[in-house]
């Protein structure tokens, strides 16, 4: 198992936690402008990185 690149899927996924919560957060101060796709495509990428974080896991070399 790659640990270098499973550790690089746990960072960027962290990331992406961190942007939606702000994203969150600015919506619910009545933000307007926020509504351009970002936070579906923010829980999209989760979705993906997640999935590949799984399956890395679940790998029988691990």
């Amino acid at each position: 198992m790659n640990y270098t690149y499973l550790h690089r899927l746990y960072a960027k996924r962290a990331e992406l936690e961190s942007k939606l919560e702000l994203h969150d957060a600015r919506n619910c101060f009545g933000d307007e402008e926020l509504e351009d796709g970002t936070q579906s495509d923010l829980r999209e990428r989760l979705n993906e990185i997640s999935e590949e974080i799984a399956a890395m896991e679940q790998s029988p070399g691990r």
